[in-house]
């Protein structure tokens, strides 16, 4: 944990207020966060995560910082969770239906390039349209699957994320944020102090949280099982 760089923050000139009781000490102007209560809040994430995928329950993961991007894809795929690691897009959970609405074109779209169905179109209109497909991918890919709206919004740095935040504080959705000294635990409902911005401190992190997730990773094959 410590080799990760779990525990070293920001500059102490950038300290939240509310972030002074986590800091255990400060080493050549960069706030050192108290192991103890590290520790203690991804236990708190962790039970909190473990009794809601028990539930069926699904976490919407959200990282666009380039530390954290393709960790946090792979974690997602790895167990069937939405994501996102582009730039979020406003109205994701509070203007959900329009959203999954531009969801369901993209996939339709794809799916009729892959049959062939758009070879009737001319060789101009056919890049046009690679072109609206190309950029709908970026921004939907991670949640095609996102089905209905998530019971759990996950993000990495609290305070790049603000927009996130705020759309599930108005729909009551819990929130578990990994956030380092420069942001507002408040923000989150779980929230984990914690280097943020370092991806061997992010990727530590993760692999603690990971058993809490392999019950819903059973249920999501259990249920692919009962389909076919």
């Amino acid at each position: 944990m410590l080799e990760s760089g779990v525990i070293y923050g920001h500059k102490k000139s950038r300290t939240h207020p509310k972030m002074k009781s986590c800091i255990f000490s400060t080493r050549n102007g960069i706030e050192l966060l108290d192991l103890e209560i590290v520790l203690s809040a991804i236990d708190k994430a962790k039970d909190f995560l473990k009794k809601k995928t028990a539930e069926g329950g699904v976490a919407l993961f959200v990282a666009t910082q380039p530390a954290a991007q393709k960790l946090i894809e792979n974690f997602a795929q790895k167990h069937n969770s939405p994501y996102m690691t582009q730039r979020w897009l406003g109205g994701t959970l509070t203007n959900f239906k329009v959203i999954n609405q531009r969801v369901v074109y993209y996939l339709g779209l794809k799916a009729k390039r892959e049959q062939g169905e758009l070879d009737k179109y001319t060789k101009k209109e056919r890049v046009k349209i690679d072109k609206e497909i190309a950029k709908m991918e970026k921004a939907f890919s991670g949640i095609t699957g996102l089905n209905k709206l998530p019971n759990v919004l996950f993000v990495i740095d609290s305070g790049e994320h603000r927009t996130a935040i705020n759309e599930a504080r108005l729909l009551n959705i819990p929130i578990v944020a990994i956030m380092s000294t420069d942001c507002d635990p408040a923000t989150a409902d779980y929230s984990i102090p914690a280097n943020d911005h370092s991806k061997n401190s992010i990727e530590w992190i993760m692999k603690y949280l990971e058993p809490a997730l392999v019950k819903s990773e059973i249920k999501l094959d259990a249920e692919k099982d009962e389909k076919a």
